[in-house]
């Protein structure tokens, strides 16, 4: 290691603990070619050649804001209703705002359709505690077969890791159908973390599924452990389309963005999110506007 390059290093980890900021040094690559990381809780990033950048996580939902899965999940919902012994109740894309609300959420629009057509039902609890684990053996027997990516959002996610920011995954879907989905879509090796809804006991709107998700983003894409205190890690935002997501955003205090392009369009706004994004074309310079 050149001597001029070890001694801004220490620079600017003295400058780091002058602020009292934990971090830890990070060597990739063989010594002395070693590309030197600088890994503080302010997100600092110092490169080989010495630049000093501001790295975040950028945390996305997956169904409706990633990809459109709606009808993937109506399909699975219909056939667990047919396994049930009643007609498929439910159309694409007249129910895709509800497909996005989870799978229980469709199960009681198809026991609403049903009961409404003059069915002879259980009680609606009864109705989707039965149809529920139908429905998810059919959406993981066929997962991917209409469902696409939203355009732009690979770009994006692409823009945003040449700067050097992590990006992760946090999904009210189970994680295993979650990391299926994404492998099947072959984009699995552009988040550095995927948190599912069976993760942990609690699930999105609550907050430790996205501090878990920031946890696993910061060690595996930058090296660091990140310590206690929220309050002192990588600043971070979360991208998702629902109030969930919104919900979510808030109770970890980081910025929300909501997605203009779902099914409910515009109307998405009466969320009052931090920001709405129409497009991923503008996600980079919308991040750079609201974490700098």
């Amino acid at each position: 290691m050149p001597v001029w390059r070890f001694f801004n290093l220490l620079r600017l980890i003295c400058k780091a603990r002058a602020r009292s900021l934990p971090l830890s040094i990070c060597y990739e690559g063989a010594f002395p070619l070693a590309k030197i990381r600088l890994c503080a809780i302010s997100g600092a990033t110092v490169s080989r050649e010495g630049e000093v950048m501001s790295t975040h996580i950028i945390v996305f939902d997956l169904d409706g804001t990633l990809a459109d899965t709606s009808a993937d999940l109506l399909a699975a919902a219909n056939a667990a209703v047919q396994d049930m012994g009643f007609p498929a109740p439910l159309t694409h894309p007249q129910d895709a705002l509800c497909a996005f609300r989870g799978g229980r959420a469709m199960l009681k629009l198809a026991h609403e359709r049903l009961a409404q057509a003059g069915q002879a039902l259980p009680e609606e609890d009864a109705f989707v505690d039965q149809g529920y684990p139908s429905l998810l053996t059919a959406y993981g027997a066929d997962i991917a077969r209409h469902t696409t990516v939203y355009p732009g959002a690979l770009g994006a996610v692409h823009t945003l890791r040449a700067a050097g920011h992590a990006t992760a995954i946090c999904t009210n879907k189970p994680e295993a159908l979650a990391v299926d989905l994404i492998a099947k879509l072959g984009v699995a090796d552009l988040f550095d973390a995927l948190v599912g809804a069976d993760t942990l006991p609690t699930r999105k709107p609550d907050v430790a599924p996205y501090h878990e998700t920031l946890r696993r983003a910061a060690l595996a894409r930058f090296g660091m452990a990140l310590c206690d205190d929220p309050r002192q890690w990588p600043a971070s935002c979360l991208i998702g389309d629902t109030v969930t997501d919104r919900e979510t955003a808030r109770a970890a205090g980081v910025p929300s963005i909501l997605v203009g392009f779902g099914p409910e369009g515009a109307d998405i706004a009466r969320l009052k999110p931090d920001a709405l994004l129409a497009r991923y074309d503008d996600l980079p310079a919308l991040i750079q506007n609201l974490l700098g």
